[in-house]
């Protein structure tokens, strides 16, 4: 039994005797690995490009969705009813000013015509009997053989058949109006739309549909909308007293076709809307482009490009920028090499770079790389400053 017992002693007492030697060795090591974390605590300063900021002159592009019409648009209505006789054009053609496009049945109206020329002959011959009938009372009344009632009476009724006789010259007039209007001419020169009607359908002034579209197209207008923050920047650049000034001192601006490419002829603004969209916050404008070669049509769409030039201004590379929360920053160096957050207030974009309106000025230093990682007061080291050596404080 004593034999026994000291065998199980000593199965637990060597474990122990294991643990009792590993502590001290682990403590050991643990404290010289704390001791080097201690002495290695202070990370390295990054070094990090730095630039210095200077005033320039920059060009910006903005683009604006357009929809094209050609100077001129007119529907093409009758202005009487009756049936379509003829057609004197085709779809997509071009017409002169004056040129017949439709021949409306004419013979209701040149009977109408006839009725009212006839009646004018009527209410002719009526005036000549009451000038005679004048013409004869008047001496009997002035001699005293007639009361001078019956040629007041003579009188009135030759006033009564002047009326007449102009009430139907007014008619004839109105007749040969409404035949005029049967032979539909072209208003204006330009190119002929759809034509929805055929010869024998009945045409009239009510009518939802014109008889075709008359588009004139030697100049189009590309109008486009601007959001309000965009027409104040837009405003800005604009030298000229008034108005007028402004809108011919412009640059030119270029009209990106649907399929992305530039048309070949400048255009300008000629047009600026006299009030905010309520409802979308916008303003119309309106540029003008030459189209000598007729390649633009009315309903085309496309793209304003609206160029303008700022001078004295601080720029920024795109990619030394950060944006959080609608907001694009950067990291200006300041006094010690320590890294202050600047928001800036943006006033477009030029190329590759931001044109700062607000928040940065000439002479101050920004780091163009590696802000990733960057912190509020962390302490960079300019590339290319000796090690040694610690980069003057932005702006001295």
């Amino acid at each position: 039994m004593t034999h026994q017992k000291s065998n199980i002693s000593s199965r637990h007492l060597i474990p122990g005797l294991i643990i009792a030697c590993l502590v001290p060795a682990a403590l050991s090591s643990c404290g010289n690995k704390a001791g080097a974390a201690a002495a290695g605590m202070e990370a390295p300063v990054p070094e990090l490009p730095v630039m210095t900021l200077d005033t320039t002159t920059a060009m910006t592009t903005s683009d604006y969705s357009a929809q094209l019409e050609g100077k001129v648009n007119v529907d093409i209505r009758p202005q009487v009813d009756g049936y379509l006789d003829k057609i004197f054009v085709d779809e997509g053609s071009y017409v002169k000013a004056g040129q017949p496009l439709f021949q409306i049945n004419d013979q209701t109206y040149r009977e109408q015509l006839n009725k009212d020329i006839a009646s004018l002959h009527a209410m002719e011959s009526a005036l000549n009997a009451a000038q005679l009938e004048v013409d004869k009372v008047k001496p009997l009344v002035d001699n005293k053989v007639m009361a001078e009632m019956q040629l007041k009476t003579a009188l009135a009724t030759l006033q009564t058949a002047k009326a007449n006789v102009e009430q139907a010259k007014a008619a004839v007039a109105s007749s040969r109006i409404n035949v005029g209007f049967t032979l539909v001419k072209a208003p204006v020169s330009g190119y002929i739309g759809r034509i929805p009607k055929r010869i024998g359908n009945l045409v009239g002034k009510g009518d939802a549909t014109p008889l075709t579209t008359l588009s004139d197209i030697s100049e189009v207008y590309a109008y486009f909308s601007m959001s309000e923050n965009d027409f104040m920047n837009f405003s800005k650049g604009a030298s000229g007293a008034t108005l007028q000034q402004q809108l011919k001192l412009l640059r030119p601006v270029t009209l990106l076709l649907s399929n992305g490419e530039a048309y070949g002829h400048k255009g300008r603004i000629e047009m600026i809307d006299g009030q905010f969209n309520k409802t979308t916050a916008a303003i119309s404008l309106r540029a003008t482009f030459p189209n000598p070669a007729s390649l633009l049509r009315s309903g085309n769409t496309g793209k304003v490009r609206v160029e303008q030039l700022y001078s004295g201004v601080i720029q920024v590379p795109q990619a030394a920028t950060l944006e959080l929360q609608n907001k694009v920053f950067v990291y200006q160096l300041g006094d010690s090499n320590k890294v202050e957050r600047r928001i800036l207030d943006l006033a477009g974009s030029s190329g590759e770079n931001f044109i700062v309106h607000e928040g940065l000025k000439k002479g101050d230093k920004i780091v163009t790389a590696g802000i990733e990682t960057l912190m509020e007061g962390a302490v960079v080291k300019p590339a290319g400053t000796p090690k040694d050596t610690v980069a003057p404080a932005a702006g001295k």
